[in-house]
């Protein structure tokens, strides 16, 4: 009889794990997966698009329930673990089915952060985190006239740009001066506060809001400036917290996130985690590409070939909203013993910013042409030695491998 992997969560880090891990060994396990929600798994990055227009529902949907069942796989749809007993080694879900197992796997990601504020609990008041809120989302837009969206960081700025291209009038809230000052400098946020303000978005930076108005409802957004803004729907997204609530209550060691070691094993050896509920060597991940080295690590252990260790990753970001391009990763902001490249052509919109640090590149701002964003990432990951490309470099690959 084979041994039984149990897989808590749905989303894109567990079924990269799962789908890695058919392919070292393909009948090591009877895999079960229990999900809280009830569509398959789907691509939470295209969510934006969805909510903009771009594309459909079905098209995010890659893992419909045939998909598990050709593969032998048990998917509990719609019932979400609640309990962990590491001691029976067996979790129990929602409707109560017990299962025992062999090893688990911890994929429960993150929650959308609130702010704790009056009105936060009214109805209207949501995060922008899976396909309930896009469906709010919509119906709002196709009844409801004002949107206010709290944060000016990439998911708040995709449901802004998505709300208003569905009808709404919407204005956009952050706390800094800057629109995603955690990515972009001074001057390519410049560039992207003003292609914003030309798509009619009424932006409220250096804001601090301190009531949401409503009885019923939510009717309004109070700033601490004491004026009001009109609200029919008020987004936040003011960041995520990791889901842990579960990995608590079963007694695992938790910090912000669930703590992991290189191989993605919690102080549990039989318990493993990946994705947004991991801290690794004190840092949390909410972005893709880490979570996908994760599952590649985790699984090359759960398949028994212990190889492989997972380091860190250097991130990147990129802004999902159709006509404004921008890309960032590494330490774009540079400091002491860093030195700048930039390249500007206003007519063009074009803005670059690399950071070199003792002739390697450590970072890098695109805005207006990303087409070399993924070159950069991969010199700032392999630290390649720069001298021989210096010259050339903020002009991009093409013109690096011609001269």
């Amino acid at each position: 009889m084979k041994p039984r992997l149990v897989v808590v969560g749905n989303g894109m880090s567990a079924i990269r794990v799962i789908e890695l891990l058919l392919e070292h060994a393909p009948d090591l396990y009877a895999i079960s997966v229990f999900d809280g929600e009830d569509h398959g798994s789907y691509n939470r990055i295209l969510l934006s698009p969805v909510l903009a227009g771009e594309k459909s529902i079905e098209e995010i949907i890659g893992y419909p329930p045939a998909w598990y069942a050709a593969r032998g796989i048990t998917l509990y749809s719609g019932d979400p673990v609640v309990s962990i007993n590491r001691s029976r080694r067996v979790v129990k879900s929602n409707s109560g089915v017990e299962l025992r197992y062999e090893r688990l796997l911890l994929a429960t990601g993150s929650v959308p952060a609130m702010l704790p504020i009056p009105g936060v609990q009214l109805p209207g008041v949501i995060g922008f985190r899976n396909l309930e809120d896009v469906a709010t989302m919509l119906d709002a837009a196709a009844r409801l006239r004002y949107a206010v969206v709290i944060g000016g960081g990439l998911l708040g700025i995709e449901a802004a740009n998505g709300l208003s291209r569905r009808g709404m009038r919407v204005t956009l809230v952050h706390r800094s001066d800057a629109l995603l000052n955690q990515q972009l400098d001074p001057a390519a946020a410049a560039l992207l506060r003003a292609s914003l303000r030309a798509r009619k978005l009424d932006l409220r930076l250096n804001a601090d809001t301190r009531e949401i108005l409503g009885r019923e409802r939510v009717s309004g957004v109070r700033f601490a400036e004491g004026d009001d803004a009109s609200a029919d729907l008020v987004v936040m997204a003011v960041g995520i917290k990791p889901n842990i609530e579960l990995a608590k209550k079963a007694g695992l060691r938790c910090e912000r996130a669930v703590v992991v070691d290189d191989t993605l094993q919690t102080y549990d050896p039989r318990i493993y985690a990946v994705g947004e509920c991991v801290q690794h060597r004190g840092q949390t991940y909410g972005l893709v590409a880490p979570l996908w080295e994760q599952a590649r690590v985790c699984a090359v252990h759960l398949a028994q070939y212990g190889h492989s260790r997972y380091a860190g990753s250097v991130t990147s970001a990129k802004l999902k909203v159709s006509g404004i391009d921008l890309y960032s990763t590494g330490d774009f902001i540079g400091g002491a013993g860093t030195e700048d490249l930039v390249y500007r052509d206003p007519r063009r919109g074009i803005y670059k910013r690399l950071v070199l640090k003792n002739q390697r590149l450590v970072g890098a701002v695109l805005y207006g042409d990303v087409s070399d964003g993924p070159w950069y990432f991969d010199l700032i990951k392999s630290g390649a030695d720069i001298v021989p490309l210096r010259d050339q470099l903020v002009f991009g690959r093409s013109y690096c491998e011609a001269a």
